[in-house]
């Protein structure tokens, strides 16, 4: 297997050390050198041998944005269609004079000068994992099952890349995946995303785990599934090394070829790769501007792989505790589209893929490197009653940047509702086609399989019209985009927890902007029964100067409170999934007298904690079905930072295999004070009865599913 020629060595064709190498593992796939040579130095049919942009990509970097992310609130905004189509989101003016982005990716928008959009893509399949398929491997499927790897799979794009592009510095890590295996629920592993017929040791190697961690680690560094090489002295480590594989070949470690190419020598002898993993080389502020979670820390990790010699790094887009079999996970939005990607989806892209694309242009990595960022299909153009879109094949939309992309365009597009091309179709062949141009593998070409059956690399053919080595436009106009309006990702699942926040509480008639909700408010002196913000008192709120006030207050004008009437403060709970969920409420109770707040505050009014589910599209406070409840008891402070803490806890569990846990329009917490005892209570002018609310918080605790498929 090894040579004592090295790597850059010519031999008698011409050949390097390494391409005779690829040539004797092709050899056991019935490939051939003609094939090789042909590979090497044909140009497709239709392109000039001048043509400067085959073969201009060293690298690719494939961003897969699993679930499939709505065309109308990315790349492809609809402002002139029917609200129920376009959305509540509005369009903003790029840097590129003709493109628009919707406003939810205003750092996007101001690197559309260094993109090439395609809103004309289509697979025409509304199912992930054959509508994947196609993009992953350029061939429409045809298989007993499209929802789980199999043997007889079209090999994946990173696999064709693997075996006839490798990576001319770590060949052992010609492609890899990160952070993990595209995952349905329960774990359901789609096709196309392996060697499939060529066989596994043509997978992308697969590394599970959260860059964003701190003791991140991955899988297929540590050499734990072969035993330790013990280098004698006087022996030559060459020698060594082939003896050891030789052995751990007819031995239990290895099962297949994937299993040592893993703990190849090359990787043995060199800290090139685990160097790359190590994202504690780079500079904090960086990691911070790619935003600290596992999206933004995959991007960053991929910089370093590439730098370090990966061909081809495939990133899939994380999944999240909790949305496992629930209706909205990833980009699959079926239930509350426009609160997932205004507040998760977007603002993880837009913040990452924009610091990514800066990051690469300023090292000049970008002239060298490939980037795509798609997902598996688009939204539908309606919103469905649950407020969310459904899948839909026919037309979609995906970006480019990078090594031979004539960025500042938008290619093709859509009809006049995102619904279907209106002209210059694209297909799933089409994008691999461009991606083997790039890289230098004519897409014309052909290959054999182990049986020495003859087939083609791809059906598509190379998107010429968005390929260049120069700008497709250099005019360039102020983007309109508003970077307060999509902050950086968070995971809290409340806003403004402690109040301080400079925004008043809203209606709960209302849904927008978000944040708390009180009613009634008090508005007024002669309002007395309700909510109300208090500010600057420092000494009463639990901490900084802000809490909120319910129940009763103090005024001139006399109050009557029936039987029914209810004050309540709620706030929706931001991408809620199932699993375990804690509410605390912090509450210090004041009373114009303890009288008057034990023998009537508490003997005529009920107090209760609450998580409840919106019942219309409006997702208005005041239209909501009970999920879980708790009563509690106030009391009566006895000094000024005196809270009590009362909590409730549920946990929302996912249904009987096969089924997806819903919460409908979204879900929320409400602290409510209802009036329960019989009659008309009459209370005079100087009484108050008061729960002051400060630094309520939700916990959330959703269940992690990470485990490692053979591939």
């Amino acid at each position: 297997m090894f040579s004592l020629l090295g790597a850059s060595a010519k031999l008698c064709d011409g050949l390097t050390r390494r391409e005779w190498l690829r040539i004797g593992g092709l050899g056991t796939l019935g490939l051939s050198l003609p094939n090789l040579l042909e590979a090497r130095d044909l140009l497709p049919a239709g392109v000039l041998p001048t043509d400067k942009t085959f073969g201009k990509a060293k690298n690719v970097i494939f961003l897969y944005l699993l679930g499939g992310p709505p065309q109308h609130e990315t790349f492809d905004p609809k402002p002139g269609a029917p609200l129920e189509v376009r959305g509540p989101f509005k369009p903003i003016h790029t840097n590129v004079p003709g493109i628009d982005f919707c406003e939810l990716l205003p750092r996007t928008a101001q690197i559309a000068d260094k993109l090439a959009i395609v809103r004309s893509i289509s697979t025409d399949d509304n199912n992930h994992d054959s509508s994947g398929y196609q993009l992953l491997t350029g061939y429409k499927y045809i298989g007993p099952n499209s929802r789980t790897i199999q043997a007889t799979d079209w090999p994946c794009l990173s696999s064709m890349v693997k075996m006839l592009k490798p990576s001319e510095v770590l060949p052992p890590l010609s492609a890899v995946t990160i952070p993990d295996l595209w995952r349905l629920n329960e774990n359901v592993t789609p096709a196309g995303q392996s060697g499939g017929f060529l066989g596994s040791q043509w997978s992308p190697d697969v590394f599970v785990g959260d860059p964003a961690a701190t003791n991140y680690k991955v899988q297929g560094l540590q050499l734990s599934s072969l035993p330790p090489l013990r280098v004698r002295q006087r022996e030559g480590l060459l020698q060594q090394v082939e003896r050891h594989f030789a052995a751990a070949e007819r031995g239990e470690y290895s099962r297949n070829y994937q299993k040592f190419q893993q703990q190849s020598f090359e990787l043995m002898t060199s800290t090139r790769a685990r160097d790359a993993f190590d994202l504690s080389k780079e500079p904090d502020v960086l990691r911070r501007a790619y935003g600290l979670t596992t999206w933004g820390q995959s991007l960053l990790l991929s910089r370093r792989l590439i730098e370090s010699g990966v061909r081809l790094v495939h990133v899939n887009w994380p999944r999240e505790p909790g949305d496992n079999a629930v209706d909205n996970p990833l980009w699959d939005t079926h239930a509350q589209n426009a609160d997932r990607v205004e507040d998760v989806l977007c603002p993880q892209f837009d913040v990452s893929f924009s610091a990514f694309i800066n990051d690469l242009d300023q090292r000049g990595l970008l002239s060298e490197t490939l980037v795509v960022a798609i997902g598996e299909f688009g939204r539908t153009p309606s919103i469905n009653a649950n407020g969310g879109r459904d899948h839909w094949g026919p037309v979609f939309s995906f970006a480019m940047a990078g090594a031979g992309i004539a960025a500042g365009q938008a290619y093709g597009a859509s009809d006049a509702n995102g619904a279907y091309p209106a002209r210059d179709k694209v297909s799933g062949g089409d994008l691999t086609a461009t991606i083997f141009h790039l890289l230098g593998i004519p897409h014309s070409s052909t290959f054999h399989d182990r049986e020495g059956r003859e087939h083609k690399l791809t059906l598509g053919s190379p998107i010429y019209p968005i390929l260049g080595l120069d700008p497709a436009t250099r005019e360039r106009r102020e983007c309109t985009g508003d970077l307060a309006r999509v902050p950086p990702f968070s995971q809290i699942t409340l806003l403004n927890t402690d109040f301080e926040a400079n925004v008043p509480l809203y209606s709960g008639d209302t849904n927008r902007p978000k944040g708390w909700r009180g009613f009634p408010l008090i508005d007024s002196p002669t309002d007395r029964f309700g909510v109300s913000l208090v500010t600057g008192d420092s000494a009463q709120s639990l901490s900084g100067r802000n809490h909120v006030g319910m129940g009763i207050h103090r005024s001139p004008s006399p109050l009557r409170i029936a039987k029914g009437e209810t004050a309540f403060l709620t706030q929706e709970i931001r991408s809620p999934f199932a699993g375990k969920y804690l509410l605390k409420v912090p509450v210090r109770a004041t009373g114009s007298s303890r009288e008057f707040f034990d023998d009537v505050f508490l003997k005529q009014f009920s107090f209760r904690l609450q998580f409840f589910q919106f019942t219309t599209n409006a997702k208005l406070a005041t239209e909501r079905k009970e999920l879980a409840s708790i009563t509690f008891v106030p009391r009566i402070a006895e000094q000024p930072k005196d809270y009590e803490i009362f909590t409730l806890e549920k946990v929302f569990e996912n249904p009987s295999p096969g089924g997806n846990f819903s919460f409908g329009l979204g879900m929320g917490i409400a602290i409510i004070i209802e009036k329960t005892a019989e009659g008309v209570l009459t209370v005079p002018i100087a009484d108050m009865a008061i729960l002051q609310i400060d630094d309520v918080s939700v916990e959330f605790t959703g269940k992690t599913r990470i485990e490692t498929v053979k591939v």
